[in-house]
């Protein structure tokens, strides 16, 4: 199908974008890689008037070492994602999850910033910075602020950012030796996850973030808790979905996803504990 029709406008830099988009309000929509915005406007879901073209802002591409967690600009391709080597030793985790993003087209095209502000439930990085415990900053006229992964996300395709608002950086703790894993269970290797797990477990704690598990992405508290009080994999991976809602769709009955999830997290927690 085709769009309705829209206004092109491109900005140079953050402060340029927040400013048109602060011109046209609701309106108005950023476009980096287009991978999940021009799909919705095609199928006339999504109606802005006004696309804001952000891909070219480079000061928002990069991935540094800022200490105590990385930081990774909002314009920073999956690719790059995939193969930082800063990622690669202080947030594997990010890093091979990046790998998992569509195919090497899409890597190349989208970025970490429009899938985290997208808000996809079915989306590989927004479960996994959530799982990481990242921190996202947010540009707007008022100012910048920081949100937690855990308090960003609030129903299917939303979240905290305000319409005036600009997703930035991404802020991922540094896992420091943490054990990892990564499941993704699907049709075809550039399909949507049927049902994903992001986990770690360290000295400090675990965290386990499941994709397509219900209308945010999820964060698996209970299964955290339950090994930090001495659990069993089994019986930590029996809970996965005590957090979250998972609905049936052409792929799966809600019972499928929910055998899928415990069997995904028990085998990301043995990878994770190995």
């Amino acid at each position: 199908m085709i769009p309705a029709a829209f206004e092109y406008v491109r900005a140079s830099s953050a402060a340029e974008a927040i400013s048109l988009i602060g011109q046209h309000g609701s309106d108005a929509k950023f476009i980096a890689g287009g991978h999940s915005l021009l799909p919705m406007m095609k199928l006339r879901l999504a109606q802005p008037a006004v696309l804001v073209d952000i891909s070219r802002i480079s000061d928002l591409s990069y991935i540094k070492d800022a200490g105590d967690h990385i930081a990774i600009g909002a314009m920073t391709r999956h690719m790059d994602v995939e193969k930082s080597s800063v990622l690669a030793q202080h947030a594997p985790l990010l890093a091979h999850a990046a790998s998992h993003v569509g195919d090497p087209q899409v890597r190349h095209r989208g970025t970490i910033g429009g899938s985290i502000a997208h808000a996809d439930p079915a989306s590989d990085l927004p479960a996994t910075t959530l799982a990481l415990g990242a921190t996202y900053v947010v540009r707007g006229p008022s100012g910048t602020r920081e949100i937690a992964a855990s308090d960003f996300y609030k129903s299917f395709l939303e979240s905290d950012l305000a319409e005036d608002e600009m997703l930035t950086e991404i802020r991922v703790p540094k896992m420091n030796g943490a054990g990892w894993s990564f499941q993704k269970f699907n049709r075809r290797a550039q399909d949507w996850a049927i049902v994903g797990v992001a986990a770690w477990r360290g000295a400090n704690g675990s965290g386990v973030g499941l994709v397509n598990m219900g209308q945010t992405p999820i964060l698996a508290s209970s299964v955290s808790s339950a090994l930090a009080g001495g659990a069993s994999i089994a019986d930590a991976a029996a809970l996965a979905v005590a957090d979250a809602q998972p609905s049936a769709d052409n792929n799966a009955t809600v019972e499928y996803r929910t055998h899928l999830a415990k069997v995904l997290v028990r085998r990301a927690l043995e990878q994770a504990s190995a």
